[in-house]
């Protein structure tokens, strides 16, 4: 067996150097802690730091250090890799034991949810209706006192004026066609 090169202490106190690197590719609230250190074969210094990005649990933001020579460490890549046993899934769950768990999760859900949402509703529903009062004015009321928007009525428009044009138009053409079939009638009575 061939063992490890010692590693360099430059390499291993480069904590600076390697979170300058993270921050250029992932904002400073997903990286935390140092973690560890992996001395690579052929000189290359990892330094592991913890993840705090969600969906990444076991997972560390690695950078690759080197050296050469007499020059400064610099950083050879930076990166997210899985920790040991990150990417193993989780012990297997039957169906049945899952879906109890979960309708058993929104059960308590739902007890919480209604007593606050009653609350919340009618509060809700007196705060509309007073801001509903407060809104009204005399231009929203014909001069009989009525509402001018009625129910069914559409964007401000009543509906009840439209079919009462409507039905004038309608009246307006059966007038003209009963005028027209009276016109051939008297064409055919004054043919006798």
């Amino acid at each position: 067996m061939t063992s490890k090169p010692e590693p360099d202490p430059r390499l291993l106190e480069a904590h600076d150097l390697a979170l300058a690197a993270l921050r250029e590719i992932t904002p400073v609230d997903t990286i935390g802690e140092p973690a560890d250190v992996r001395v690579e074969d052929d000189g290359v210094v990892s330094l592991r730091f913890e993840n705090r990005l969600h969906g990444y649990p076991g997972w560390f933001w690695t950078v690759s250090l080197a050296r050469v020579e007499d020059a400064e460490p610099t950083v050879l890549e930076a990166e997210l890799l899985p920790g040991d046993g990150a990417l193993l899934a989780p012990e297997w769950v039957p169906w049945a034991v899952r879906l109890a768990e979960y309708q058993a999760a929104q059960a308590a859900a739902l007890d919480g949810d209604d007593a606050e949402d009653d609350d919340d509703a009618e509060e809700d529903d007196d705060a509309d209706f007073d801001d509903d009062i407060d809104d009204l004015d005399a231009a929203d009321f014909d001069e009989d006192g009525s509402p001018i928007l009625h129910a069914g009525d559409l964007d401000g428009v009543d509906i009840d004026e439209l079919a009462d044009d409507t039905d004038e138009a309608d009246d307006d053409a059966d007038d003209e066609a009963d005028d027209e079939a009276d016109d051939v009638s008297d064409d055919e009575d004054g043919d006798d």
